[in-house]
């Protein structure tokens, strides 16, 4: 007979496989089918399938609930109930759905430094969230280890959480330079790049020799970005649940609405000024959380219910403030 926890490790891995296939299914499926064609998304495009994306994460929930009814497909140190699994993934989405805002900016400004026309944007959108999968996941991995086998990991991250909040607080996004940052100089050293348009496409040959175009650079930009935003995110998802599965798949279904999120708030984003505020006080309370963890546990509705309100409270504060002051400071 093979023994129980070589059944629940056997489980646990078809449960990765088949979901990690889904995704990739659905992103195929996504380029193949609706978006074969470069064009250019528009806002009411970018809405329809921002809400499918949210619809399907949502959704998620149902298998979330019935893996965790057996309390299979978790390795984390702690049994998690059905219902507190899905209050965990769903409060991780939330916190990955509102801290990836900023990561929207940034990647606005990249857009329009490397001149990206709008309908090759969502090609290069949808090659970033393939390399964000196998980066945020290695990450995810790396860190539910640590954490597993290393307590004062947790209070790393809760100082890093802490520290990134006062980052944000005291830095504004600007122009930058970005031909001359680690990621440009990195891609030169394996390929030469041409800064002209080419159709969108990432390589052409060049009098002979295979060269990058501006829409790689572009991308290995943005995917630099996303490993700096992922070092904020994923540690505030460790701070609701250190069970690998829920912080993956909270943190995947919240980057792959992304793509089509970026077309419709890329151009309001400065209607919501106060909202970054909102996200200070998230990542400020989830760095407190992992400090505290052996003071006080702070349960999960409670953690979901406080971020919630805090995103509330920064999108209405915003909007009565650019009602009653139009020269409000965009959001940076």
């Amino acid at each position: 007979m093979v023994p129980l926890n070589e059944i629940k490790i056997l489980e646990m891995v078809i449960i990765w496989i088949l979901f990690i296939l889904i995704i990739f299914i659905v992103l195929a499926i996504d380029l193949g089918v609706f978006h074969k064609k470069d064009e250019v998304i528009s806002i009411r495009q970018s809405l329809y399938w921002t809400f499918i994306w949210v619809s399907l994460a949502l959704l998620f929930c149902i298998p979330v609930y019935f893996i965790y009814q057996n309390n299979t497909g978790h390795i984390d140190i702690t049994e998690i109930s059905p219902t507190g699994a899905v209050i965990k993934y769903i409060t991780g989405y939330i916190i990955e759905k509102s801290l990836s805002l900023d990561n929207i900016f940034v990647i606005a400004l990249i857009f329009s430094y490397f001149k990206i026309p709008p309908k090759f944007q969502h090609r290069i959108l949808f090659w970033g969230i393939l390399g964000a999968i196998v980066l945020r996941g290695t990450i995810i991995l790396l860190g539910a280890s640590l954490l597993r086998h290393f307590q004062w990991v947790g209070y790393f991250f809760g100082l890093l959480l802490l520290y990134s909040a006062f980052k944000m607080l005291h830095t504004k996004h600007e122009s930058h330079d970005f031909k001359n940052s680690s990621a440009i100089k990195l891609l030169s050293r394996f390929l030469p790049i041409s800064w002209e348009p080419h159709d969108g496409k990432f390589m052409i040959i060049l009098n002979g020799k295979r060269t990058a175009t501006v829409a790689l650079a572009c991308l290995v930009v943005v995917e630099f970005s996303d490993v700096l935003f992922a070092v904020d995110s994923i540690p505030a998802i460790f701070a609701v649940t250190t069970d690998p599965f829920l912080v993956f798949s909270s943190n995947i279904f919240a980057i792959l609405g992304l793509r089509t999120l970026y077309f419709f708030l890329a151009g309001i984003l400065d209607k919501f000024y106060y909202l970054k505020y909102s996200l200070i006080i998230i990542l400020a309370y989830v760095g407190i959380k992992m400090l505290v963890v052996d003071l006080y546990e702070f349960p999960s509705s409670l953690s979901l219910i406080f971020i919630l309100m805090s995103l509330m409270i920064g999108i209405m504060v915003s909007l009565l403030k650019k009602r009653t002051d139009p020269e409000t400071k965009p959001f940076n």
